[in-house]
């Protein structure tokens, strides 16, 4: 009987930590790479741009079922390839959403679900505009290509955003940035859950992302304080959020808990995500298993914790001499409880090279021996 196979569109970290859990489950997986080298060349079968529709399309043609480590693909290769037969999860109809910040506000919008306060200006005069029914002080962001701070400003005049509007107008397609209310929060919250083509959805707990320079640095499973009404608001929003834009496979909502206890909708990325990579060590079902469950529509697994508390750091940047690899000896003798997961890339300052989980029952403790061990990898 032959075996399925899953295509992954990009060679990064998220398609490396597939490859596990489809050797676990009897999966080929094949990977097109942008480039040598990359975190998941162990199972790339070429390099290809993915922005090119003979090189998309000769990969699909050796898989059953196409999925992403990124977003970047762009929609007209993605609805050839729904043309021509090929399972693409997700696809672009939900995809678009990702893309497309503008777009995918409207749609929230439309859906009823809650974002902040947002308009698409085309010019400084609109944005100023903005700015005069919100305080004189807004987040602007580019629509499109923008994520970990990329593409994100705050201003409180409009000649802060000049540049990006230029850059608007010489593009000769025209375009609008978003720009949307400063949102006063107390913390950031990510929700993940996953959706089978077939509707069966299943959610992870609510967990707290702390952002530094808009890099994620950790992640605390499950969120503080969020049993009750903020873990059932937030899987709500987020299944909401999967059955009104289609997606398949993974999705990560992450959000702004408001200091007056509103929950809104921040950004949508519809792959396996930074703030899930606990689940490897610290659910039953990790979001790279459910991932390719799901492009598979397969039945999705237990999403419960293992432990009470799990904590995981980014290790930004890596050693500022030789490899992760070298550090491993101290590391691991220092912190035999820790699990260390490091991507294959070269150290670069603020570059996520890799990351480590630790879980526990109490969470100061948690905390302290994830930050401690992470904190080999660095400087």
């Amino acid at each position: 009987m032959a075996r399925t196979t899953v295509g992954v569109i990009g060679g990064g970290q998220l398609a490396r930590m597939m490859i596990p859990p489809a050797i676990e489950l009897g999966i080929d997986i094949k990977v097109l790479e942008e480039a040598e080298g990359m975190s998941a060349e162990i199972a790339a079968t070429g390099v290809g741009d993915y922005r090119d529709l003979d090189t998309v399309l000769a990969f699909a043609e050796t898989v059953d079922v196409v999925t992403f480590d990124h977003e970047h693909v762009p929609p007209a290769i993605l609805r050839e390839l729904v043309a021509r037969g090929v399972a693409v999860h997700p696809g672009p109809d939900a995809l678009l959403y990702a893309q497309d910040k503008l777009q995918m506000r409207a749609k929230l919008t439309e859906l009823g679900l809650p974002v902040p306060d947002w308009a698409a200006v085309e010019d400084a005069d609109q944005l100023a505009a903005f700015l005069a029914d919100h305080g004189g002080r807004a987040v602007v962001k580019t629509a499109r290509g923008g994520y970990d701070g990329k593409g994100v400003r705050v201003v409180s005049e409009p000649a802060e955003a000049d540049d990006w509007f230029l850059a608007l107008a010489e593009d000769g397609r025209g375009g609008a940035l978003l720009v949307e209310e400063l949102v006063p929060f107390r913390r950031e919250l990510a929700q993940l859950v996953a959706r089978r083509p077939s509707g069966e959805i299943a959610a992870w707990p609510v967990v707290e992302t702390i952002q530094r320079d808009g890099v994620c640095a950790e992640v605390i499973a499950p969120a503080p304080g969020s049993t009750g009404r903020v873990a059932e608001v937030a899987a709500d929003i987020a299944r909401r959020v999967a059955d009104g834009l289609g997606v398949t496979g993974v999705l990560a909502v992450e959000m702004f808990e408001t200091d007056d206890g509103r929950v809104l909708i921040n950004e949508l990325a519809m792959r396996p995500h930074n703030s899930g990579h606990w689940s490897i060590e610290g659910a039953v079902t990790s979001q790279f298993e459910q991932h390719l469950r799901a492009v598979l529509d397969l039945p999705l697994g237990a999403t419960e914790p293992r432990a009470d508390w799990s904590v995981m750091v980014n290790v930004l940047g890596g050693p500022a001499e030789g490899t992760l690899q070298d550090r491993y000896p101290a590391a691991l003798a220092a912190h035999p409880e820790a699990k260390f997961h490091g991507y294959g890339k070269a150290p670069r300052p603020g570059r996520k090279v890799g990351h480590v989980t630790v879980a526990g029952a109490d969470l100061d403790d948690v905390v302290y021996r994830a930050r401690a061990a992470a904190a080999f990898f660095e400087g």
